[in-house]
């Protein structure tokens, strides 16, 4: 068995080899979100092909690269797309790419993602803030042999998503005259859409929002101690909401709609998140 802290090292080196930026924050891009990271400045772009045992990505709407680049003042690592366990990777193998963020030093990762919408309060285009999860993938990239190296066995998950950054997300959103909504998002399998009856079955568990992602990252990101700020884009309405079939193509369409928006909340999020002090370079 490769030895995941090992080959998480072996990547970072390689891409801090290919870039003078020194980046503490890391962005995984969701479905027709990745515009972002095309805006960064003094950029560097690396193809996932070219990073040793980077999982490539299928999805349509994911480029499949990370951008080193400067967002305003913050130096950041912008992924552009991500895996998921329906292309037919590991639980590991979809975490390793926040594995690689940790060890390339980066200490707080903005996860963003393309959901159906459960709650009733939401439209479609609505930006929410993820308070909590709900993991219905039927695995976890922790279990296995536990690497010390990369954090403890039983990981707490009582504050998984960063109250303290959803605070300064809320407070940036109202500068900026933007509703930002917040609510529990569940993570499932796919890839084929949630049946009505499913997305009852998530309403009555207490989820607002439902994608395929996300979670994996996100406990790895615990495990390592890298905070989370995480929001969803609601893309489209879930099954059984409005009567209309649901398709790839309107949610990628959503994402363009809103790229303004959402462009401007993350540029006024990340010299806040910089600027905590938990995730300075350690002396």
């Amino acid at each position: 068995m490769n030895d995941q802290f090992n080959l998480a090292e072996a990547a970072a080196q390689s891409v801090l080899q290919r870039c003078t930026l020194r980046p503490r924050i890391g962005l995984i891009l969701g479905s027709g979100l990745g515009a972002f990271a095309d805006s960064l400045t003094d950029s560097t772009r690396i193809p996932f092909a070219e990073i040793p045992a980077f999982p490539l990505s299928t999805a349509i709407g994911h480029t499949g690269q990370m951008v080193i680049g400067m967002a305003g003042t913050v130096p950041v690592a912008a992924m552009q797309g991500r895996v998921h366990l329906y292309e037919g990777y590991s639980p590991q193998q979809v975490a390793f790419p926040m594995r690689v963020f940790g060890r390339m030093g980066i200490r707080a990762v903005i996860l963003t993602n393309a959901a159906g919408g459960i709650n009733l309060t939401y439209k479609q285009g609505a930006l929410v803030l993820i308070s909590d999860h709900i993991n219905l993938q039927g695995n976890n990239p922790l279990a296995g042999p536990n690497n010390d190296r990369f954090g403890p066995r039983f990981p707490d998950m009582t504050h998984a998503y960063e109250k303290s950054y959803r605070e300064l997300a809320r407070a940036e959103a109202r500068n900026l005259g933007m509703t930002l909504h917040e609510g529990v998002y569940a993570a499932l399998l796919g890839p084929s859409y949630e049946t009505p009856a499913e997305i009852q079955y998530l309403r009555t568990i207490g989820a607002d929002l439902v994608g395929m992602s996300t979670v994996f990252e996100v406990l790895a990101a615990r495990h390592m101690g890298i905070k989370v700020l995480a929001i969803s884009c609601v893309t489209n309405m879930a099954a059984g909401i409005l009567d209309q079939p649901l398709s790839h193509q309107e949610v990628l369409e959503t994402g363009e709609r809103v790229k303004t928006s959402f462009e401007a909340l993350l540029r006024a999020v990340l010299p806040r998140i910089e600027s905590d002090p938990d995730i300075a370079p350690q002396k």
